[in-house]
């Protein structure tokens, strides 16, 4: 499969976490010459240093109480946390005439549910919230395993997601993330217990997201409802034991 995208490993490469705002300063640049056709599009991969993020529909009783720097980002969405384990990735594409912001995000949620599931995770999308989702069971809610919030400007997309490799899902604790305030948050290694590293990740991920940011037909994953509703059901649980003998 040729490639008409670009990747660019900010720090990865060297195990090195990135600041949030060099990285923004990075997504501006790089936005600035692939919208005026300079370069090619690109992926910005990076890991952050503990922040959290404010997109322009945050709430304040969203944000943390406890005196945390946010910063307040120009891309929709609310609220979200970026720190070590987790795998930033910013797509800085033109978007084609015919696709619009919605179709765009869908694919990107479909380049990571594809990744996952080659990873052995099961996720999906959930109607009316934007992401990669894990199925409620076994006393745990509805979980966000990767969120996504982006702008478009000059018909070019920037900001982008965050996959939940290895992070400290403690540290969502402090805001609501996303503003959802009726589901947990999962990573790769919650799930699974262990993860592969996060220069690796990025590299199983590249190829999906070069397969569906080409913005050729697809067939998108069914969403969370529809798997739940194919599922076979549970068989029923035998319990073996020795029976009392009955007293006279």
């Amino acid at each position: 499969m040729s490639s008409a995208l670009d990747f660019e490993y900010l720090g990865l490469n060297t195990g090195s976490q990135v600041d949030y705002r060099l990285a923004w300063d990075r997504q501006r640049e790089v936005h600035a010459l692939v919208s005026a056709a300079e370069v090619p599009p690109r992926v910005l991969f990076v890991e952050h240093p503990p922040v959290y993020t404010a997109g322009r529909r945050t709430e304040p009783h969203e944000r943390p109480t406890d005196g945390t720097e946010v910063i307040e980002v120009d891309r929709g969405g609310k609220i979200t946390y970026h720190g070590p384990g987790q795998l930033v990735g910013y797509p800085i594409i033109p978007l084609p005439t015919r696709v619009g912001v919605v179709d765009y995000v869908r694919r990107v949620e479909e380049a990571l549910i594809r990744l996952l599931a080659g990873y052995g995770i099961t996720t999906g999308r959930v109607p009316q919230r934007t992401g990669v989702w894990l199925s409620a069971g076994q006393g745990r809610p509805e979980r966000k395993i990767a969120a996504i919030g982006i702008r478009v400007a000059k018909r070019t997309t920037m900001h982008g997601f965050a996959l939940n490799v290895a992070a400290d899902l403690a540290d969502f604790d402090k805001i609501v993330p996303c503003g959802i305030a009726d589901a947990g948050v999962t990573s790769i290694e919650a799930e699974l217990g262990q993860a592969p590293t996060l220069l690796q990740v990025a590299a199983d991920l590249e190829p999906h997201l070069i397969e569906l940011l080409d913005f050729t037909p697809y067939v998108p994953s069914p969403d969370l409802d529809v798997l739940a509703a194919s599922a076979p059901p549970p068989e029923p649980t035998i319990t073996y034991g020795l029976t009392a003998p009955s007293l006279p």
